[in-house]
């Protein structure tokens, strides 16, 4: 007979969460003075979206939160990570806040706590408010300012009893996929204004960092949430690992060059220097974005493949990111990406749970005694529900045990990792996919607004309760 697995367990105080953002699943687009947001525009122009689907209705989560939030309890959640509507808050981008709007987040979280969870609290996750975007967007300085205040209106608003705030979700994706190939909101197609998005987000980032103090309590802590690439070569070949530099820098060094050490690379820099000449970066901006952190948040899904182009390569297009006549990668058109091999998800994403490990150890090595969060992490599948109305998700069981594993093994080898925010809590809005991927752990009938905890959420619920995991098995 085979040897027993070992247990894995996870220290007493880690915390098991799950995630969701705002246009994704909160809905009533027009209620409360909300007005749109680049996302609300977007998936409202022909071709866009799939089927042209929208988040006007979404998980209708606005209307429904407080039988979501004991959806949460019951499935055991400790912690609750959700983004803030900044067109709900601040429906312009600027001026005073919107009462109604912020009340609706003061109720979600005296929802959590008297539940027991602890809310994260995201400040931005990609839902720019048109306004700023007509205004010019990420690539114009002035939204950086603006959303310092913002960041000050809602940390004023919520500091007193949420005690962990993330500023920016993912900005590779605002900057790259909203600005460079155009497959996010607001849609637009160019490289150069892509870079300046990503300091101006870079810069936003430490000015809400700075606003966020000057409004909350000492106690609280402020992170970034960083979708950073794990990059590696198709062959050991000179010009494959400059492939892999070239890739690192601009999906990782970009952000936490400056968030965490203050600088862009040099290798950067002079790689993107066709395109940009950095000239919008003043003096001081460097300073103001490396805010000391009392967190990093990290999104992983799946390792990123790339080699040298053949010479006559049209330039990137297969790297998971949607699909575009543009690239998501300014300057790096000599760079191709590969599949790599292995088990998809229906994203088409190889499920590889060793790149969450050396994703912790590199940021473990890169930034030690800064404590992290898995703060997305999940898989789509087509989920369906049984004639029983049972919905079985087996494969998503096993992507999350490997998963954890992988974290497991990150604390044993010394990562500090406090806690793991599943992506997502619940079928949502899958952003230009419409509503057909379905990464949640629970089931969400659109047409009922139904939900249905799936196999992973109750065995996700059973590795919450006793900080185990259980085995790869559906929980009945």
């Amino acid at each position: 007979m085979p040897e027993p697995e070992t247990p894995v367990t996870f220290p007493p105080a880690f915390l098991w969460g799950a995630a969701t953002s705002a246009y994704q699943i909160e809905g009533a687009v027009r209620e409360d003075g909300r007005t749109p947001s680049i996302w609300d525009t977007f998936s409202h122009t022909p071709g866009k979206t799939a089927g042209g689907e929208n988040g006007d209705i979404a998980n209708d989560h606005y209307h429904r939160y407080r039988d979501d939030v004991a959806m949460m309890a019951d499935l055991g959640l400790t912690a609750y990570r959700f983004s803030v509507s900044w067109s709900r808050v601040q429906p312009t981008g600027r001026g005073p806040a919107v009462q109604r709007g912020l009340d609706f987040y003061r109720r979600l979280v005296d929802e959590l706590l008297s539940h027991g969870i602890k809310p994260a609290v995201t400040l931005y996750h990609w839902d720019l408010p048109q306004e700023l975007e007509d205004a010019g967007g990420w690539p114009e300085r002035d939204t950086a300012l603006r959303f310092a205040e913002y960041a000050q209106i809602v940390g004023e608003a919520l500091g007193d009893r949420v005690e962990q705030w993330i500023t920016l979700n993912e900005p590779w994706c605002s900057a790259f996929l909203g600005y460079a190939s155009g497959v996010h909101a607001p849609g637009r197609t160019d490289p150069e204004a892509s870079l300046r998005a990503a300091h101006h987000l870079n810069l936003a980032h430490g000015l809400g960092t700075k606003a966020l103090r000057t409004a909350m309590p000492a106690r609280n802590t402020i992170a970034v949430s960083l979708n950073s690439s794990v990059v590696r070569p198709l062959t050991q070949d000179p010009a494959d690992l400059a492939a892999v530099q070239r890739i690192d820098d601009l999906a990782n060094g970009i952000f936490h060059g400056p968030m965490l050490h203050g600088a862009y690379p040099q290798t950067l820099l002079a790689a993107t220097a066709s395109v940009t000449d950095w000239s919008y970066v003043r003096d001081g901006d460097l300073a103001l974005i490396r805010q000391p952190l009392d967190a990093l948040g990290l999104n992983y899904y799946t390792p990123t493949l790339v080699s040298a182009a053949p010479a006559d390569a049209a330039g990137p297009r297969s790297d998971g990111h949607g699909a575009s006549e543009f690239s998501p990668w300014p300057g790096a058109d000599d760079v191709a990406f590969h599949q790599t091999p292995g088990e998809r998800t229906e994203m088409g994403w190889t499920i590889d749970p060793s790149g969450l490990q050396d994703l912790i150890m590199r940021y473990t090595r890169e930034v030690p005694g800064l404590p992290l969060y898995i703060t997305e992490n999940g898989a789509a599948y087509d989920d369906k529900p049984d004639p029983d109305g049972r919905v079985h998700d087996p494969e998503r069981i096993a992507y999350l045990h490997g998963h954890l594993r992988a974290v497991r093994r990150a604390i044993a080898e010394g990562a500090d990792v406090r806690g793991y925010y599943l992506w997502s809590l619940m079928d949502n809005f899958e952003w230009a996919y419409g509503y057909g991927k379905r990464f949640g752990a629970v089931y969400v009938d659109y047409a009922t607004q139904a939900r249905t905890p799936k196999s992973s959420a109750l065995w996700y619920r059973e590795a919450a309760r006793s900080g185990e995991l259980p085995p790869v098995s559906p929980v009945e």
